[in-house]
C-alpha cells in the first residue's frame, strides 16, 4: 500500500473553546463540529481500510485515556461487526495494543510509559500493514513514538485527532482532524466516526460476500 496519499486535515489555528453551561450549548456545539467533519478524508479512510482487509494486512489501534476505549471499541466492530455468519475464513485483521493490560503496564514500569505502544508494536507489524492512532491533541508521546515506528517499518499511518491536530498530523499519510478545540465534542465526533468507517466496511464486506455467493452459485 502507497504511503503517498496527502495529508487531509484542517489549517493548523488556535480554536477557541466557549463554555457549555446547558445541555442545549452542548448539543448545537456537537451538530456544528459534525458539520465541519471532513468526510471525503473519512471515506480515504475507510477506503485504506478496506484495502488492508482485502490484501490481508493487519490494522493497529492505539490511544490513551477515552482514546483507548475507542481503539478498543473500533477493534472489535471491526474484527467482529464485520465477521461473516457463514463460516468463511476471510476476516478482518485488526489488533488494539490497549487490550493487553499485562504487556502495557510491564513496558510502563520496566522502560517507560512512552514505550507502551511502540514496542509492542514492534513485535506483531510488518510493511503494508495499517496503523490508526487516536489522540485528541495530536501530542502524546507515546502515540507519536509508536507513529514513528511504524513509518521506519514502512506501514501506512492514520491519525485521528483534534484542536489544530498537533504533532501528529505530520507523521501520518491520512489524518483526520476534528475542528474543535472541546475535549468531549472531539471524543463523540471520533466515535462517530469510527461508526461511520465501519458502517461503509460493514456495507462493502457484505456486499462482497453476496457477490461471491452468488459467483460461486452461478458455478455449480
Amino acid at each position: 500500500m502507497s504511503a503517498s496519499v496527502p495529508v487531509r486535515s484542517l489549517p493548523a489555528r488556535k480554536l477557541a473553546v466557549s463554555p457549555i453551561t446547558c445541555a442545549d450549548e452542548y448539543f448545537t456545539s456537537l451538530t456544528q463540529v459534525l458539520q465541519q467533519v471532513p468526510r471525503a478524508a473519512i471515506e480515504e479512510v475507510a477506503a485504506v481500510l478496506l484495502q488492508a482487509y482485502e490484501d490481508g494486512r493487519t490494522v493497529f489501534l492505539f490511544g490513551n485515556g477515552g482514546s483507548a476505549s475507542l481503539a478498543s471499541h473500533f477493534a472489535c466492530d471491526l474484527g467482529k461487526g464485520t465477521a461473516p455468519k457463514d463460516g468463511r475464513r476471510k476476516r478482518f485483521r485488526v489488533v488494539a495494543l490497549t487490550d493487553n493490560v499485562p504487556t502495557l503496564t510491564a513496558y510502563a514500569n520496566d522502560n517507560s510509559y512512552d514505550d507502551i505502544f511502540a514496542e509492542p508494536l514492534l513485535n506483531q507489524i510488518a510493511p503494508g500493514d495499517v496503523v490508526l492512532a487516536i489522540s485528541c491533541s495530536g501530542n502524546s508521546t507515546n502515540v507519536l513514538k509508536a507513529l514513528k515506528v511504524a513509518r521506519q517499518e514502512n506501514a501506512f499511518l492514520i491519525g485521528l485527532t483534534g484542536f489544530a491536530g498537533g504533532r501528529m498530523k505530520a507523521l501520518c499519510d491520512v489524518c483526520l482532524v476534528v475542528p474543535s478545540g472541546n475535549m468531549q465534542l472531539i471524543e463523540d465526533v471520533h466515535l462517530s466516526i469510527a461508526h461511520c468507517i465501519f458502517s461503509i466496511a460493514h456495507h462493502q464486506i457484505s456486499r462482497g460476500a453476496l457477490l461471491s455467493v452468488k459467483a460461486s452459485n452461478s458455478n455449480d
